[in-house]
């Protein structure tokens, strides 16, 4: 049975779907969108290690036939014997590469495939009219020459089996490199408890639907994405954020499937589902980034649509220089041809930069780093400049109360005093307010006759005295001087902070500065960014002089104040043209076209609303310090990219002229095509494998 359970539908491991488990039978939870990501290639996979061991088998005995025993066996000549061996080889081993060269014949291109199943069908064809030409003319089968060069059944299926051994290993080690998704997939909970008609039934979990109510118990996964309905736990999303500290969860929390519930009792009301919750759109957001091709990538499949005809072109040219130029017999000069078609397989430039894509992306999902396609995590690292979004991004975007300034009175009763008055309000800043009073622990005393004048503040009447709250000029229209404390005012204001004025029977009472605190880490974050050479920016629609006091607090240099929010994306070209590479940082709604405007959109702080996110990179948590992370991680991967390239390139361009027959002038030795056909797929394996090396990828040290 299928080994991967992700989300969507029940499947066996011939991707028939099922709607529950049958007695004694296994079957596994998985989204139609991951079959072919997962199920076919380990069928593939299977299949080409079966047919990589018969190829290397059969391959060898022709070696056996051919050098070793050269006489007739069971009164059939051993080139009879190399013809039956050779050729099962040749169309079954080979076949994959027949098909490869067909395909680009009808998109009218060369590829790999095309080297291989021309140098090798050269070798398989000349030896078979050597072979048949022998028999049937003379019909004396000791009188052909033994153990020569004058067949190359033995070349042609030992090519064959070396470079399907080669992309077998290339397969196991791509394998190996999306362990990491693997394992975060095989996370998924198979049943779930639900609540129906008053009574708990554990179900399969793709029969959860949106609003039902699940029981999640300590140590268990929670089934799909959903909100707390009842119960307090702390619950362990390492596995989706790589949070390594489990999280407090209560009442009103949202909290995403395959996460694990470490202590309290749960139920959760299923908000998501199937291929709409987190994990699923984490897997799919990987699988596209994989399967994207990333600029640096379509160079390389543009290098090798030329590559390939003019290998094409230098293999015949060698060929005919050596036979007809130099003299070399035919079957030397046809090994030189069959050598640089060999030699020159461009396999390894293929899979340089999708080997690197796909471990990167990996590695940003295993990091809470969702990214969307490869063209984005190989333009990360070129960003010159970084927009922040202020409230929800660099801000919590929930204001709070940061200082009381008593007059003539204590904290508490400023507090329990404003809090009257500001009971009846739905202003963000009387529920900032409310709040600081509830963790204070006083009680919410009853108002009357309340009023509230707009952009100005609220009138209530307490103990037949009045309480009004509010700013400058309220205090003003109520004939209350205000002079006196102007400087404090100010002081505060600087800082970015609005004053709340608390009056209490026509006697002011104290100052309240309320702000919208600093996200943890921001201000750690763009401080990292600044020593990466990035110019950061806050972009914001408060007044300029709220708007640098809080840039000032976080570090930042540049801010771009009193922007509206359809006007942002405006303020991103502005800096687009005078030649800055922008990346721009919000919460991917009402900053969507922003994000979309810029180079790399990045969203912060999608929890469960992955699939709504506008940005090319996605951050889980919110966390700043993850656009670091971003930054670096495509640094490392390009990096990766560009060594691979090199590689490739070199390989090729220095062995083509080896393979052409460049050392037979001083040496008299000729590449043998085998040797050309192991180097290839070492070569090959060596690329992906430099590529592995990204698995060690940790985020920076320094903002662990």
């Amino acid at each position: 049975m299928a080994k991967d359970v992700i989300c969507g539908m029940y499947v066996d491991e011939n991707k028939t779907p099922f709607k529950a488990e049958q007695e004694g039978m296994k079957y596994y939870f998985c989204s139609s969108n991951c079959l072919d990501t997962f199920l076919k290639p380990q069928k593939e996979i299977r299949n080409l290690k079966y047919i990589t061991i018969f190829s290397l088998t059969v391959g060898t005995l022709t070696a056996f036939f051919e050098y070793i025993y050269p006489v007739s066996w069971f009164g059939i000549h051993n080139y009879i014997w190399l013809f039956f061996l050779a050729t099962s080889v040749q169309f079954i081993g080979g076949w994959r590469f027949y098909r490869g060269t067909l395909d680009a014949v009808r998109a009218r291109q060369a590829n790999m495939d095309s080297l291989i199943a021309i140098g090798t069908s050269a070798a398989w064809i000349y030896s078979t009219i050597y072979t048949f030409q022998g028999i049937l003319w003379s019909q004396i089968f000791p009188k052909v020459t033994m153990g020569g060069p004058e067949v190359y059944f033995t070349e042609s299926g030992l090519i064959i089996g070396f470079i399907l051994l080669g992309k077998y290993f290339e397969h196991l080690v791509k394998g190996r490199a999306s362990q990491a998704i693997r394992k975060l997939i095989d996370l998924q909970p198979k049943l779930a408890t639900v609540i129906r008609n008053g009574k708990e039934q554990q179900i399969p979990v793709e029969e959860v639907k949106v609003g039902d109510i699940f029981i999640v118990k300590p140590g268990e996964k929670i089934a799909v994405d959903g909100v707390i309905v009842e119960g307090y736990s702390a619950v362990d999303q390492s596995m989706i954020t790589g949070e390594s500290m489990p999280v407090g969860k209560k009442v009103g929390d949202e909290v995403i499937g395959a996460t694990i519930n470490k202590s309290g009792l749960l139920k959760v009301k299923a908000i998501k589902v199937g291929a709409d919750t987190t994990l699923s759109q984490i897997v799919k957001m990987v699988q596209e980034a994989i399967a994207s091709r990333a600029p640096m990538q379509r160079l390389a499949d543009l290098v090798s649509a030329y590559f390939v005809p003019a290998v094409i072109a230098i293999s015949i040219l060698s060929f005919l220089f050596w036979y007809f130029v130099i003299g070399l017999p035919f079957s030397l000069a046809l090994t030189i041809l069959i050598a640089v078609l060999i030699i020159a397989c461009p396999c390894a430039l293929g899979i340089a930069t999708p080997s690197a894509i796909m471990i990167g992306a990996g590695k940003g999902a295993q990091n809470g780093i969702l990214i969307k396609s490869g063209e984005y995590l190989e333009k990360a690292h070129k960003l010159t400049s970084i927009i922040f979004d202020k409230t929800g991004t660099l801000t919590k975007g929930e204001p709070s109360v940061t200082d009381v300034i008593p007059i003539d009175s204590t904290e508490k009763d400023v507090i329990e005093l404003a809090a009257v008055a500001e009971k009846g309000s739905e202003h963000p800043l009387g529920q900032a307010v409310i709040k600081r009073a509830k963790e204070m622990k006083l009680a919410l005393r009853e108002g009357k006759s309340y009023e509230t004048v707009a952009g100005k503040g609220i009138r209530a009447t307490y103990q037949n005295r009045t309480i009004l709250v509010g700013n400058r000029m309220f205090m003003k229209d109520n004939n209350i001087p205000t002079a006196k404390f102007e400087e404090q005012i100010q002081k505060l204001e600087n800082e970015g902070k609005t004053v709340v004025i608390a009056a209490y029977n026509k006697k002011i009472i104290g100052l309240v500065a309320i702000a919208d605190t600093l996200k943890d880490f921001s201000k750690e974050a763009v401080g990292e960014l600044k020593k990466m050479g990035k110019e950061v920016w806050m972009i914001t629609g408060d007044n300029e002089r709220t708007a640098k006091a809080i840039a000032t607090q976080i570090g930042i240099d540049y801010v771009m104040a009193q922007v509206l929010p359809q006007d942002k994306a405006d303020k991103v070209k502005e800096l687009q043209k005078s030649g800055a590479i922008v990346a721009t940082v919000g919460d991917g709604i009402n900053d969507a076209p922003m994000l979309a405007q810029a180079d790399v959109g990045i969203a912060v702080g999608a929890g469960t609303d992955v699939a709504k996110e506008t940005g090319g990179i996605v951050l889980i948590k919110n966390d700043l310090r993850d656009v670091v992370t971003a930054i670096d991680l495509s640094r490392k991967t390009v990096n990766k990219m560009k060594q691979n390239l090199f590689w490739a390139f070199f390989y090729n361009i220095s062995l083509i002229p080896v393979a052409a027959g460049l050392l037979y002038p001083f040496f008299g030795i000729l590449l043998n095509p085998i040797y050309a056909a192991i180097a290839m797929a070492t070569s090959s394996i060596s690329v992906v494998g430099n590529a592995m090396l990204l698995n060690r990828y940790k985020p920076p040290i320094e903002i662990k």
